[in-house]
């Protein structure tokens, strides 16, 4: 877990001192958010005020795309979200750029291959996250994928002091991002919609398939007041989560204020 820990760290790092020309293009965003949220029964249960700091960055090179944020979380539950770090990376190779070919059919615009990484660090859960994606041309958005991947567990378990370990299981996530204006204010509305399949943990119990919903409403309020666009964003998060990580007894719906700043 150390050495995940520094990987991030180096990532962060990376991010925010590369020279822009290392990459196609490149967007990292420090995000905050403020709400209150459900705990899992399994983690103490109820409602707990949260907030929420978050380095999140993408960029595109040469053959493919990199995705990944890490979120610093505080609550006011003691066992959950308890100066906890939590982080996933997503890398995408594209298909039409490693082969010079164009690859689009129908609403499809590249197939690309995805390693995913999903890191907890209070947890110590550590999921692997290998799959396909589809690009997709929607109208209006910025950007459209649909993802497929397996969802396998290299977590350290209890014995470590970490959660439960899980069985493997399989995750379908779209996610995407939609600009629109409104008179002279600009918005948008990023997000992503996820499916993760039902699986067990090491003491037996069966967590339940879920459904995530987690998308951002923000407004550049850079442009609407000094007339710099782009850079400083204010909104609401949203969390709708049916039988949140598995738990069939916690359904959440969290509107969280939003604040973001774009380097």
């Amino acid at each position: 877990m150390k050495t995940i820990t520094a990987v991030l760290a180096g990532l962060v790092a990376a991010v925010v001192v590369q020279p822009a020309w290392a990459f196609d293009w490149s967007q990292t965003e420090f995000q905050s958010n403020f709400g209150v949220i459900s705990t899992p029964t399994f983690a103490g249960g109820g409602k707990n005020t949260t907030i929420v700091f978050t380095v999140e960055h993408s960029d595109g090179w040469a053959y493919g795309d990199n995705y990944f944020f890490v979120d610093l979380a505080e609550s006011t539950t003691p066992f959950y979200n308890n100066w906890d770090i939590y982080a996933e990376y997503y890398a995408n190779f594209s298909m039409s750029k490693i082969t010079g070919d164009d690859i689009a059919f129908g609403p499809i615009t590249d197939i690309g291959l995805i390693a995913g990484l999903n890191w907890a660090m209070d947890a110590k859960v550590l999921k692997y996250l290998p799959g396909v994606r589809l690009s997709l041309d929607l109208p209006g958005f910025d950007f459209a994928n649909l993802d497929f991947t397996a969802y396998i567990d290299d977590s350290s378990g209890v014995a470590k002091g970490g959660a439960p370990t899980q069985t493997d299981s399989y995750m379908i996530d779209f996610n995407w991002g939609y600009p629109f204006s409104v008179g002279r204010h600009d918005f948008a509305i990023n997000g992503h919609l996820e499916f993760i399949d039902k699986r067990r943990d090491s003491f037996g119990n069966s967590l339940v398939a879920h459904v995530l919903n987690q998308e951002q409403i923000r407004w550049d309020i850079g442009k609407a007041l000094n007339g710099t666009p782009g850079r400083v964003f204010v909104g609401v998060e949203f969390s709708i989560w049916f039988n949140k990580l598995g738990d069939r007894n916690t359904n959440e719906f969290a509107p969280q204020a939003l604040f973001a700043y774009r380097f």
